[in-house]
C-alpha cells in the first residue's frame, strides 16, 4: 500500500460495499453501548450492528438534583419520566432499565450488550485514536486531569462504575482531542517559553474531534469524493463551538485551544480573548482564579454580550425585535466564524466545501447566512431558497449551482461515531487504505 491516510472502518468496507466507513457492520453481530457522561447529565445511545433500526437514544438531566428526567427515544416510541433525585450510579442503572424495559426498550437484559465506548474530553498527546480501556490506561487518563478538571475526573468515575456493571465486556474510550493530533507544531505551539510545552504540556489540542470527523466522512460521501482529496472547513456551532481546518482527510487547524474556552464566541464562553484582560481585572477588579473561570465559561459569550440569552434562538427573537445588545451579540458571534473560515482558506491554499453543523449550525439559517457574508471572491455563494428551506435534519446543499465552494448542512451523529471508533478499536482488520487515487487497497 502506497504512503498516505488510513481510515478505520467496518467489515463492510473491505467488501467495497461502504467506502467511507460509516455504516456499522462487523463480521459478528455486537450491541453496542455509547456513553456521554457530563457533571450532571448522561446522554447515552445503543446500536446494533445486525440491525439498524433497533438503534435507541436517551438523555438523564440533573443528576444529583431535584427534578431528575429521563427521556428516551428507541423503535417503539419515546418515553419521558422523572426520576429521584440520586447520582450517576442511580443514573447508569436507570439507563439500563430503561434499555431492558418491555415497552420501549432495545434488550431483553444488560448482558446483550457487548461493547461500551465512552466518550473522554481530553486525550492530551498520548491518546491519539479510540483505545481499549484497562486499568492501567484509567491510571494513564488520571493523570490528563489537569488538562481538563472539569470534565475528565467526572468521565473517569462514570467508566469506572460502569465497568462495574458491565464487568464483561470490553469498554472503549474515544477522546475529543484525538481527531485534532495531526496539527503540525507551527499550528498548536502558543508563543510561550518552550518550556511551558515540555514540562506543563501547553499547547493547543482542540475538541469535538468526533463531531468534526464524523461530518467531513458524511460531507465527503454527499460529494461523491475521497477524503484524501478535499479541503474542507467544518464549522461545528452549538453552546460550545468550534472551526476546524480539513486537509486531506486529517485536522491541520482548529479554533479550540489549550482548554474549549479558545476561539469562536460561544453560548457563555468568551473565545478568543488579550490575556492581558485578565491581568487588568486581576489588579483593578481583585479577580481570583475560581472567579476568572466562572467570568470565562459562563457568563460571557452570547449570555454575556446579549445580556439576554445563551441560547442562539432567543438571541436571534430579540435581534428580530429591536434589542441593539442581541444584534451586536449575533453579529460578533457571526463575525468571529466568518474570520476564521477566511484565516482557514489561506491555512489550506483551497477550499472545496463549508460544512455547518451541531445545534446552531443546523438549525439557524440567519447564523449561516451571516457567516459567509461577503465571501463571495473566495468562491462561497450561498441560494437563500436552499439555506432557508434546509431543516438540519438531513445532508443539505445550500450552496448555489455556480458557487465553486459547495456549503452543506450535515447532521452531527457523535455517538454513531463513538461506536464506529469502538468497532475500529477492538478489531485491527478493520484498518484499510484509502489511496490517494480514491481507490481502496
Amino acid at each position: 500500500m502506497e504512503a498516505g491516510n488510513f481510515v478505520k472502518t467496518s467489515a463492510a468496507l473491505q467488501q467495497g460495499n461502504d467506502p467511507y466507513g460509516l455504516e456499522l457492520k462487523s463480521e459478528c453481530p455486537e450491541k453496542i453501548l455509547v456513553i456521554n457522561v457530563g457533571s450532571s447529565s448522561l446522554k447515552y445511545a445503543f446500536y446494533d450492528t445486525a440491525d439498524e433500526s433497533r438503534r435507541a437514544k436517551g438523555l438523564i438531566e440533573r443528576i444529583g438534583l431535584n427534578g431528575t428526567r429521563l427521556e428516551h427515544r428507541g423503535p417503539k416510541g419515546e418515553v419521558k419520566h422523572e426520576l429521584e433525585k440520586s447520582d450517576h450510579a442511580a443514573a447508569f442503572k436507570a439507563m439500563v432499565t430503561e434499555l431492558a424495559a418491555k415497552e420501549t426498550g432495545v434488550i431483553k437484559t444488560a448482558g446483550e450488550v457487548s461493547i461500551v465506548a465512552h466518550r473522554v474530553v481530553h486525550g492530551g498527546e498520548k491518546f491519539t485514536e479510540a483505545t481499549l480501556i484497562t486499568d492501567e490506561l484509567l491510571a494513564e487518563m488520571e493523570k490528563l486531569n489537569l488538562l481538563a478538571p472539569l470534565h475528565n475526573p467526572v468521565i473517569i468515575a462514570g467508566i469506572r462504575e460502569m465497568r462495574q456493571l458491565f464487568p464483561a465486556v470490553p469498554h472503549v474510550g474515544v477522546f475529543d482531542t484525538a481527531f485534532h493530533h495531526t496539527l503540525p507544531a507551527y499550528a498548536f505551539l502558543y508563543g510561550l517559553p518552550y518550556e511551558l510545552y515540555e514540562k506543563k504540556a501547553v499547547r493547543r489540542y482542540g475538541f469535538h474531534g468526533t463531531s468534526h470527523n464524523y461530518v467531513a466522512l458524511r460531507a465527503a460521501e454527499f460529494l461523491k469524493r475521497n477524503p484524501n482529496e478535499l479541503h474542507l472547513i467544518s464549522c461545528h456551532l452549538g453552546n460550545g463551538a468550534s472551526i476546524c481546518a480539513i486537509s486531506h482527510g486529517r485536522s491541520v487547524d482548529t479554533t479550540m485551544g489549550f482548554t474549549p474556552l479558545e476561539g469562536l464566541i460561544m453560548g457563555t464562553r468568551c473565545g478568543d480573548l488579550d490575556p492581558g484582560v485578565l491581568v487588568f481585572l486581576e489588579r483593578e477588579e481583585k479577580l481570583t482564579a475560581s472567579k476568572s473561570e466562572e467570568l470565562l465559561n459562563k457568563k460571557s459569550g452570547l449570555l454575556g454580550l446579549s445580556g439576554v440569552s445563551s441560547d442562539m434562538r432567543e438571541v436571534l427573537r430579540a435581534a428580530d425585535q429591536g434589542n441593539q445588545r442581541a444584534l451586536i451579540a449575533l453579529n460578533a458571534y457571526c463575525y468571529r466564524v466568518r474570520k476564521y473560515i477566511g484565516a482557514y482558506v489561506a491555512s489550506m491554499g483551497g477550499l472545496d466545501a463549508v460544512i455547518f453543523t451541531a445545534g446552531v449550525g443546523q438549525g439557524s439559517r440567519v447564523v449561516r447566512e451571516l457567516a459567509l457574508q461577503g465571501l463571495e471572491y473566495m468562491g462561497i455563494k450561498l441560494d437563500d431558497k436552499r439555506n432557508r428551506g434546509a431543516t438540519g435534519d438531513e445532508i443539505t446543499r445550500i450552496s448555489d449551482d455556480h458557487s465553486r465552494v459547495t456549503v452543506v448542512v450535515v447532521p452531527t451523529d457523535e455517538e454513531r461515531m463513538m461506536a464506529r471508533e469502538a468497532l475500529s478499536a477492538l478489531s485491527p482488520s478493520y484498518t484499510i487504505h484509502i489511496a490517494n487515487n480514491g481507490t481502496l487497497s
